[in-house]
């Protein structure tokens, strides 16, 4: 088959990589046939790996499609339980349990989750993403993109058909966030095309009535969202204790309860908040010399005046995105001059979030696929809603103020998210397993284990050591809400509460946050554990090593097998 040819250029083994076992023979011929029926079956999920095949496709939602996709599963389950693990070498010993534990979650997903029924968000990656994935980078001509953009524009309505069948009793706050987001889908097919369309100048003119006949299948399904199904939408945003635990354990790669979650998180929140204080107390006596000597004993109120001291330099929609720029500059420029990890040169444009993807999280770092021609990453920053009223948005930049923002770039892009991506892509194994099911909490806790390390080393000075813990914060108390919303009963006013009094946040960020943890569930988790894992996977290596502990040594290697569970890079580094 063509994709077993594409997989043999990523399959080469390892330079002094032991000879391939009969096991490792049947292991990738097994996960080489799941990933492509996988990808058949998941077309969008393709063209981002870079697998631009199914680039005329979007996935199908009909019961007999998520029936297929249950039988392949448990098919390939069992053959993969059939495999002597003892017997596989290199990549292949890891590679077989990553995949085991994908399987096992896409299986968790077609029999229990279900979100197809229950979430109209779900489908915005066929009515949007799809759309958008074809336009975002120059990764073939822009006569074949538009083949290609034509024929899903074409299917589109298809899926909106399916949608409406599909859907019973959401949740209330998925319907709303997929109404915003679909009125994004309009603005995107009636002008976010053009970037490609006008490569194609005698292509735009003929593709016109398409766009507007897909322009009008979305506004009638926005429609339909707002008429029909939100008035129906009473289902619990709460995922409930039983599946909330089964989605945490994937969600970390894990057997940590979520007890153990907590007691940790609490813990680390009392140590932290004693840290920001210590860090507060020399800025608090800068910034309020004739302050009375009794309040520096207020912990609470020495830290909370000293953020609202930073809070009020800051950027505005307007701003943040060339802001934003001008840090990355430094921060670049930083990491080269303290060399603790090696810079990849890949491009990385900074760009406003397109309104099809809003409602979810201040910024994203949209990476290109290890297959993909077109190198450049997305940094996307989100603006506030055009909804919010003016005091809410202003509340909103106090929380990502000049200082904050520092941290943000350090997070999503250097060195958090884009460099440790662009090494991911390096990796070379004998199959796309470890490419295609990538460790959520391993790539969020080695860009908040990144903020730590950058303000460590100095960067932005103690008014960015501030702000790096007070998002430090923010990761242990997202992960406490995550779990007491999901698996428990958490209301908006303690969620609100534990934030801003806990936390320090803002209102604007809060509010925000308390949207972004109903319409998500164990992803808000991956970041606290993701850290927890990465300092102690530091802290190893430090004792091995003793004073010949060399930081870019460690980094680069650890960064050097992909984005696996911290776990197993753990296991690789022989600590």
């Amino acid at each position: 088959m063509k994709f077993f040819a594409l997989l043999s250029l990523v399959g080469l083994n390892l330079a002094g990589a032991a000879p391939a076992t009969p096991a490792d023979k049947q292991f990738e011929t097994m996960a080489n046939a799941y990933i492509e029926q996988y990808l058949q079956h998941n077309p969008e999920e393709a063209t981002n790996l870079g697998d631009h095949r199914f680039d005329a496709r979007l996935t199908d939602y009909s019961p007999h499609a998520f029936a297929e996709a249950r039988a392949a599963a448990h098919d390939f389950r069992t053959r993969l339980e059939k495999i002597d693990r003892a017997e596989l070498t290199g990549a292949n010993k890891v590679d077989a349990q990553i995949l085991q534990d994908a399987i096992d979650y896409e299986l968790f997903q077609l029999e229990e989750l279900k979100e197809w029924e229950s979430n109209p968000l779900v489908y915005n990656e066929s009515l949007a993403n799809s759309l958008y994935l074809l336009v975002a980078r120059d990764f073939a001509p822009a006569a074949d993109r538009i083949a290609n953009l034509r024929r899903r524009m074409v299917a589109l309505p298809a899926v909106i058909v399916q949608a409406k069948a599909n859907l019973q009793r959401p949740p209330e706050i998925d319907t709303q966030t997929a109404i915003e987001q679909t009125q994004g889908a309009i603005s995107l097919v009636r002008e976010g095309l053009a970037p490609l369309l006008d490569q194609a100048p005698e292509l735009k003119k003929e593709i016109a009535p398409l766009q507007e006949k897909t322009a009008a299948a979305l506004e009638d399904y926005k429609k339909w969202l707002q008429g029909d199904l939100l008035p129906r939408s009473v289902g619990d945003f709460r995922l409930g204790e039983e599946k909330y635990r089964k989605k945490l354990h994937f969600a970390l790669a894990s057997d940590l309860p979520m007890e153990e979650v907590m007691k940790r998180a609490q813990a680390d929140l009392a140590a932290t908040q004693a840290a920001i204080y210590e860090t507060a107390l020399p800025l608090y006596k800068k910034y309020f010399p004739d302050a009375d000597p009794a309040a520096l004993a207020d912990k609470h109120k020495v830290t909370a005046a000293v953020l609202d001291k930073l809070a009020q330099e800051h950027p505005d929609n307007d701003t943040i995105v060339d802001y934003a720029k001008k840090v990355l500059g430094e921060a670049t420029a930083f990491v080269r001059e303290k060399n603790f990890v090696t810079v990849p040169n890949e491009p990385l444009d900074i760009i406003v979030m397109p309104e099809f993807k809003r409602g979810a999280g201040i910024a994203y770092c949209d990476s290109p696929g290890p297959l993909e021609k077109n190198g450049k990453t997305f940094f996307a920053i989100e603006p506030t809603p055009n909804d919010w009223p003016d005091e809410r948005k202003k509340s909103f930049f106090r929380e990502y103020n000049n200082d904050m923002v520092h941290d943000l770039v350090v997070h999503e892009a250097m060195p958090g998210h884009y460099l440790q991506l662009m090494h991911s892509n390096q990796f070379k194994g004998p199959t796309l397993v470890r490419a295609m099911f990538q460790s959520g909490s391993m790539i969020e806790g080695w860009a908040v284990c990144m903020e730590q390390t950058m303000a460590e080393n100095g960067f932005g000075g103690p008014e960015v050591k501030i702000e790096q813990l007070k998002m430090r914060l923010r990761v242990i108390v997202n992960a406490i809400i995550d779990q007491r919303i999901h698996a428990g009963k958490m209301t908006e006013q303690e969620a609100i509460d534990l934030m801003e009094k806990e936390g320090f946040q803002q209102e604007g960020e809060a509010v925000a946050k308390w949207k972004r943890a109903r319409i998500t569930s164990a992803q808000l988790s991956t970041y606290f554990i993701g850290v927890s894992e990465w300092l102690d996977l530091r802290a190893r290596a430090q004792v091995k090593a003793g004073k010949d502990f060399d930081a870019k040594k460690f980094n680069d290697e650890a960064l050097s097998f992909g984005s696996p569970p911290v776990k197993y890079i753990r296991e690789m580094m022989g600590l």
